[in-house]
């Protein structure tokens, strides 16, 4: 019989991967979130594919399980679809998310934008204005991140390759800009040490696999708790 110690082996041995303890410790104390949601496309829902030697959970899962040490009772209510435009979160979910009162909104949106044939940032900011302004007004704590660089993984096309990056840089600006101006946080996660890893990304060359998910999940967990002044930045 395998135990769990050898399937889960190579998570417990990353060293950009916190389990459940952990991420309650960088979370920090005192802990101020009971109502989390999330709100977004197939990165927010946590669409991936497994990765050997690694929980198969997605990002907003492993967070929640932290969070769930860190303040017993807070709940993460995640109300991510996939395939949804920027547009389409806000019609779809931020009167969801607004009813659900949250002290903590994540919002992850604007990569099928870019993935259309045309794509304008400065219309996708106004929509990420439109969903982070009326959160920020009810009093949520806002959270984004970057969408990691998938094109120097050989998934992506070749002609395909020059075009994703640009529009890739862009979304993750106009994204850094609209959260900044809000009041809002943004996680860097282009700068995170395993951006650059390749076998983080699932086989459909879009999305993470269990491993980007927990090591997003890390990051998240980390960025939260130093911005609010009461986590750990090592």
């Amino acid at each position: 019989m395998i135990k769990d110690v050898d399937i889960l082996a190579r998570e417990w041995a990353d060293p950009h991967v916190a389990g459940d303890e952990e991420l309650a410790r960088l979370l920090g104390p005192a802990v101020p979130w009971e109502r989390v949601v999330v709100l977004g496309d197939s990165i927010a829902a946590g669409v991936r594919e497994p990765s050997p030697g690694y929980r198969d959970l997605s990002w907003s899962d492993r967070l929640a399980a932290g969070l769930a040490r860190a303040r017993p009772g807070a709940v993460v209510h995640n109300l991510g679809r996939r395939d949804l435009t920027a547009a389409e979160v806000r019609e779809e979910q931020l009167d969801a998310a607004l009813a659900l009162g949250p002290d903590l909104a994540i919002v992850a949106a604007g990569g099928n934008d870019l993935l259309r044939r045309e794509f304008d940032p400065n219309l996708v900011g106004d929509e990420l204005s439109a969903i982070l302004g009326p959160l920020r007004a009810a009093g949520a704590d806002v959270l984004t991140f970057d969408l990691l660089d998938n094109t120097g993984t050989g998934l992506v096309p070749e002609r395909f390759v020059a075009v994703l990056r640009e529009r890739l840089g862009q979304l993750v600006e106009v994204t850094r800009e609209v959260s900044t101006a809000l009041g809002g946080w943004h996680a860097p996660l282009r700068a995170h040490p395993a951006a650059a890893d390749t076998d983080i990304f699932a086989a459909d060359g879009l999305h993470l696999n269990a491993r980007g998910h927990a090591i997003v999940a890390t990051a998240l967990a980390r960025h939260l708790g130093v911005a609010r002044g009461g986590g750990d930045s090592g």
